[in-house]
Formats: C-alpha cells, structure tokens, sequence
C-alpha cells in the first residue's frame, strides 16, 4: 500500500489530533459510502420497477400495484440494511481481530516488527536507509497505524461501522425505490407506463452518471449499461406479467 504524506500525518496521533485534522481524513471511506448510496438507489430502482411493471402487466388496480410495489420496497429495503450490517460487521471483526494480533506482536517482537515495516517500506522502492529512517520515525509516532496501513492496508482510525452501512442501504434502497412506485400509483390509467419508463430511464441515466464519475470512469458505457439493463428488466417482467394476466393465473 503506497504511503503519502498524508497518510503519515494523519491517525499518528492518538491524542485526538488525527479526528480534528480537516483534510483528506475519511476521503476514501466517504467516497465509498457515496459510491454505496448511489448503487442502492440504483438496485432499488431496478428491482422495483420490475415488480410494480411487472405486475401492472398483469393488472390495471392501483391498490394491487400499491400493494405490491410497497412490499418490493420494504422487502428489498430491509434485505440490503441487513446484507450491509451482517458483511461489514464480518469485516470489521476481521479488520479488529488483525488490529489486535498486530498490537500484540508489537509489545512482544518490536525490533522484529520494525525490520519487518522497514522491509515493506524497501519493498515499494524506497531504498534501503530511508526505508529505516521513515519505519522507526512513524513507529515512534504510532506504530500500530504505521504496521496496520503498510502491512494490513487499515486506517485503525477508520473502520467500517456495521450500522452506518446498513441505515446508508436502507435509506438509499428506499429512496431509490419510491420513484418507479409512485410513478406506477400517481398517473392515470393510461399514462401509468409511459411515466414509469421514462423516469426510470431517467434516473437510472443519473445513477449511472454518477457511479461513473465517483469511480472516475468514462459516464456514456456505465449510463449505456444501467439504462439498457433497467429497460431490458422492465421489457421481461411486463412481458411475464402479461402472459400470466392474459392466462388468468
């Protein structure tokens, strides 16, 4: 894991300094709740409006679609608050049982643990003599953060929190979600389909925008991909919705 300066000069200072510091701390980790929020929106668009075009297929009755697109967003919703709790918190575990096993080797082989961060160091081009001057000046400061970001590539400052990833889900999930719903209950009759398809496309065009420059990737093939997928998901279950309609099933 390539040390900055940053890096160094941030979570060195178990005094509390580290969370007053205003640049740059957390940078990753937000962007990574961002990118998150943005992909929940877009999966809770997705699969609700599959189902609620789905079923509207099969049925014109407003409190048939309202029913059905409610359970989609509740059942989809509370899916992926407890998908994101369940993975982070193994993650975090992982990361707190590494932390800890990293602590404990400090306080009994610290020479050993220096050679070994000095090694590291060497190991991404540094030579030799500055790798030691740069491993024992950050062991000095924090060795733990110094092992834990070069070897274990962890901010102990910054560990993934279990329900700040579940509530993100759920709230972006939800909100994601609420448009195709609405979109398919609000209109009249006629109108319900041609106004879930566009906003859908429209949305999902903003959600692909959006991943896309938060990865720092070209915006046209992630928006070409997530409009065409959401099309193609609402064609299939329109088309199944409506066989089984016509079938009376």
């Amino acid at each position: 894991m390539p040390i900055s300066d940053d890096s160094a000069d941030s979570g060195a200072d178990p005094t509390g300094q580290h969370a007053q510091e205003p640049h740059h701390n957390g940078l990753g980790t937000r962007l990574n709740w961002l990118r998150a929020g943005v992909l929940g929106a877009n999966d809770g668009v997705v699969s609700t409006a599959g189902l609620v075009v789905g079923v509207a297929g099969a049925t014109d009755s407003r409190s048939v679609l309202l029913t059905a697109g409610l359970a989609g967003l509740l059942a989809g919703s509370l899916s992926m608050a407890a998908g994101e709790y369940v993975s982070v918190s193994t993650q975090r575990d992982s990361e707190q049982a590494a932390l800890a096993l990293e602590r404990d080797e400090l306080a009994t082989t610290p020479q050993a643990e220096l050679d070994e961060l000095a090694g590291l160091l060497q190991n991404q081009g540094i030579s030799q003599e500055l790798a030691r001057e740069v491993a024992e000046q950050l062991t000095a400061r924090d060795a733990l953060a110094a092992h834990a970001r070069v070897e274990l590539g962890i901010d102990p400052y910054e560990l993934a929190n279990p329900w700040h990833a579940a509530w993100a889900s759920f709230i972006s999930f939800t909100a994601g979600a609420l448009l195709p719903l609405l979109a398919i209950v609000l209109p009249p009759h006629a109108w319900r389909l041609p106004v879930t398809v566009v906003s859908v496309l429209v949305a999902l065009t903003g959600c692909g925008w959006g991943s896309a420059r938060l990865g720092g990737a070209p915006a046209r093939p992630a928006i070409i991909r997530n409009a065409a997928g959401g099309a193609i998901a609402m064609a299939v279950t329109y088309a199944v919705g409506a066989l089984l309609g016509a079938s009376g099933v």
